[in-house]
């Protein structure tokens, strides 16, 4: 018969069961213990040791176990895990647990300690300073489909800033890339729900909810004045909360009143577009190697996450990009002033974040000192930019933004010492002469230490025992210590002394007068803590009550942070500003691709800058040229230089003319998606389908060898079809790099379409790539010269030098590839002809059969005369 469970085990089981599927984090004194599977599954993330205790079921019960003091840490290394986890505190004191005991009639010896999970630690729900990256946002984000409609609601608890917006089924991967969520919450069993999704009951995700919760919330009867809000979107923000409600265990966090993001706001781009331009991470998985990483010049973390959100979502209103180039253009032609601001804002606390742990019942007196200092330094930089002179319009709206907190500031300088500890369990954050009362307990509890110190010296005196120590621990508290050889004298009776313990080498003891001067010590201790739990409380409160106003000023700074960052970045590399307007055309003057320009520059090498012009009657270029030379670069710079535009940026060129951009689409370069079981041609065709059924006459696609995964017949077939389809139908601006030399016949039959091509030449048997663009189409691919530089062995180039010879010798005999392709009608015309004649009459005969009415002969002589009939028409 198996054991039953101890009181603790069972107390474990329960609170394993509320843990849903986490690992759970079990409080037993220093210690966060881990039990069974979660033991195993941790102890094998973190490499600890994976030990047992007792028993259960008759087997040993795995555990392993880390200290509280360090959680953080291996909290972040589980979550970044994939991990999620539960944390379950001790809600009660030891002492309190045998008073319980004792009312509920129950040996005070068995008392065990209640515990409760407090949280719900997961991937889009933290907080803590030492589980965020400071230059990226920790985005949770919620969707669900309501009739056909996807709502999405996101939010970054650590700032409370929250968006709802709403989208076609078919674009929610695009939207939750631009997003970049750490983790998305949908309802049970959706079957759209992207991989790895976090589910909630569907009950959750109702739109009435929603509303009433965010009216809650903010403490509004209607939400007209923060947006117009869908019911999809409503639907996706009700389970958000819900979501948060659950991980915070009844505790919300900070929620900011939510914004409104509409479909027209933000140039598209889908997540094979975001992955190929490499736009937040490179395709390695890191931020070096990035477009972020080679623009960011943020003095604070808040500016950087800021950038991350331009970059990931451009703007399509010209008048917002143009406010933002105005700001960037002012702080560049200012270079003192600049400097000036940028050396004051590296000083700034993240008080957005400090704001959010605050809020969330997770901050700590420095989190109240972070607020402080930075609201006083929003103030400074406010008064230092409100003395420039022709300030611009965004910096205007942004200023008063930067002040209005001087009683909030007051206060905190009035009760806070000037360096907050991060813990407030031990006190000692409050100032002296904030408040008079804990002043006299400090007083108390210093002038009884001094008292003590005396009494110690009183003591060797009377005793005569020089190595009289009074010493103190957290099990006896305050004792009088002496060597065992001088212990008789105070075991004596009359002594005025008690024995407390004897040690190896010592004996403790104990007094009257020390009884009562530690107690003196202890109460007013004990009310001082208490005192400065209650003036943080207040102080807590008096910044949530202005959180508002608060992430208004982080917001505020952060903007200005990036202008800063641009004008810095174009100040470094002579970018120049880009004019922006409506017209279909990108007109580009010595065009550079960031990311390459800054890798040459370490290596001390020079980036060849290359120009681009399209328009309305040259708004295609098919460029060729060998590998190596330089065209994906060309392609990737020129979709760079638009998403920098309409971010708000300077651009990496000596001139920029960018008619507005509403999608745009990058199929550069593919690799094998195992995951979903498909090559790097069914890679390549799905994402050249959602061009050719996405892209609009604003759009702006880039192309890279269509078609190279498969036959060279398939693939000129299908790269001819898409060329056409993009200049026939689409009639967007295209840039197309292919090394199928006869799509340049193209040129002759599609009038907006150009041949382009990168610049090579082979001298003395070598290759010289020149990466310059030029007119024209490509004399040649320089295949062999370009296996050649790579390192392939010489016989095996000069093998295929002869396979090469024979087959350009057939290609010259029988007119080539595309040999009669000179006679097919346009794309359009293509689509628009009629079906063969002979299908129609066969498709008019069978619909004029009453197949029902036939006996089986006559269905075997219609049969063969259908038969005949095919027949001749093949003939």
């Amino acid at each position: 018969m198996a054991a039953k469970p101890t009181p603790m085990m069972e107390q474990y089981l329960a609170l394993k069961r509320e843990a849903e599927g986490c690992l759970l984090f079990y409080r037993m004194g220093d210690f966060f213990e881990l039990f069974f599977d979660d033991a195993r599954e941790a102890a094998a993330i973190l490499d600890i040791a994976l030990t047992a205790r007792g028993e259960h079921g008759g087997e040993p019960v795995p555990m392993c176990g880390v200290p509280v003091h360090a959680a953080e840490g291996y909290l972040a290394r589980l979550i970044k895990a994939g991990c999620r986890v539960a944390i379950a505190e001790q809600v009660e004191t030891p002492e309190e647990a045998k008073q319980r005991a004792k009312r509920e009639g129950t040996p005070s010896s068995k008392a065990l300690v209640k515990r409760d999970i407090v949280r719900f630690v997961t991937a889009g729900t933290l907080t803590e300073e030492a589980l965020l990256e400071p230059r990226r946002a920790n985005l949770l984000a919620a969707a669900v489909d309501v009739r056909g409609t996807t709502g999405i609601a996101s939010c970054d608890i650590s700032t409370g800033a929250m968006v709802l917006e709403e989208c076609p089924a078919e674009m929610l991967g695009a939207s939750l890339a631009r997003l970049g969520a750490s983790e998305v919450v949908v309802p049970e069993g959706w079957e759209l729900a992207p991989q790895e999704a976090s589910e909630l009951a569907r009950s959750h995700f109702a739109s009435d909810e929603g509303e009433e919760r965010l009216r809650a919330i903010h403490g509004v009867s209607t939400l007209d004045g923060f947006g117009n809000f869908t019911r999809p979107m409503l639907a996706a923000a009700g389970g958000l909360i819900a979501y948060l409600d659950h991980a915070g265990r009844g505790k919300l966090p900070l929620l900011l009143p939510p914004a409104l993001r509409t479909s027209g706001q933000a140039m598209l781009m889908d997540e094979a577009t975001r992955s190929s331009l490499e736009i937040l991470s490179a395709q390695s998985g890191g931020r070096e190697g990035s477009l972020i990483a080679a623009v960011d010049r943020c003095v604070t973390g808040a500016g950087a996450r800021l950038l991350a959100e331009d970059l990931g979502s451009p703007l399509l209103d010209r008048a917002a990009i143009d406010s933002r180039l105005a700001l960037v253009h002012w702080l560049h032609d200012d270079p003192l002033s600049r400097a000036n601001l940028r050396e004051n804002m590296r000083a700034v606390p993240d008080i957005g974040r400090a704001l959010g742990r605050l809020v969330a019942g997770r901050g700590s007196p420095r989190d109240l000192g972070q607020i402080r200092d930075g609201l006083r330094d929003a103030r400074s930089i406010r008064d230092f930019l409100g003395d420039l002179s022709d300030t611009p319009a965004l910096l205007v709206g942004l200023l008063p933004q930067l002040g209005g907190h001087g009683a909030l500031i007051d206060l905190l300088e009035r009760a806070l010492v000037s360096g907050p500890p991060t813990e407030r369990s031990n006190g000692g954050f409050i100032a002296e002469g904030y408040d008079a009362a804990l002043d006299e307990l400090r007083d108390i509890s210093g002038n009884a230490r001094r008292a003590i110190a005396a009494m110690e010296a009183r003591y060797r005196e009377e005793t005569g025992i020089a190595a009289l120590k009074i010493k103190h621990n957290g099990v006896l508290g305050y004792f009088i210590e002496v060597p065992s050889k001088h212990a008789d004298a105070l075991m004596a009776p009359d002594s005025g002394f008690t024995h407390r313990q004897t040690m190896a080498g010592a004996v403790r003891f104990n007094s009257i007068a020390l009884h009562e001067e530690a107690t003196r010590i202890a109460e007013a201790g004990g009310r001082a803590l208490a005192a400065e739990e209650a003036h943080f409380e207040e102080l807590v409160a008096e910044v949530c009550a202005a959180a508002a106003p608060i992430a208004a000023t982080a917001a505020a700074l952060a903007r200005i942070d990036v202008a800063a960052s641009h004008a810095e970045r174009a100040s470094e590399g002579g970018w120049c500003k880009p004019q922006v307007d409506d017209q279909p055309i990108l007109d580009i003057a010595g065009g550079r691709h960031p990311v390459v320009e800054a890798a040459l520059e370490k290596q001390g090498e020079r980036f060849v800058a290359n120009d681009c012009s399209l328009g309305p009657q040259d708004r295609l270029w098919l460029i060729g040229g060998p590998n190596m030379g330089g065209k994906s670069t060309f392609l990737r710079q020129n979709a760079l230089i638009v998403l920098l535009a309409q971010a708000g940026s300077f651009v990496p060129a000596e001139a920029a003319r960018i008619g507005l951009v509403d999608r745009l689409f990058s199929r550069v370069g593919a690799s094998d998606n195992l995951a979903r079981g498909r090559s790097t041609f069914m890679v390549e065709m799905v994402e050249t389908a959602a061009i050719l059924s996405q892209a609009s006459e604003r759009s702006f696609v880039i192309l890279d060898e269509v078609g190279r995964g498969t036959s060279t017949y398939d693939g000129l077939a299908l790269a001819w079809a898409v060329v056409e389809a993009v200049h026939s139908q689409i009639t967007c601006r295209c840039l197309f790099a292919t090394h199928y030399h006869e799509l340049a016949r193209l040129a002759e039959s599609c009038e907006s379409l150009s041949l382009h091509h990168v610049r090579a030449r082979e001298w003395k048997g070598d290759l010289v790539l020149l990466h310059e663009l030029a007119e024209g189409a490509a004399d040649r691919s320089y295949g062999l010269a370009v296996a050649r530089l790579a390192g392939v062995p010489d016989p095996v180039v000069r093998r295929a030098k002869q396979v090469l010879d024979r087959l350009e010798k057939g290609r010259a005999e029988t007119g080539g590839i595309a040999a009669g392709l000179g006679e097919l009608p346009l794309f359009a015309a293509a689509a628009a002809e009629p079906e063969d004649s002979a299908d129609n009459i066969l498709a008019d005969r069978l619909l004029s059969i009453d197949v029902d009415a036939l006996s089986p002969r006559e269905a075997l002589e219609i049969l063969y005369e259908l038969s005949s009939d095919a027949k001749a028409t093949k003939s």
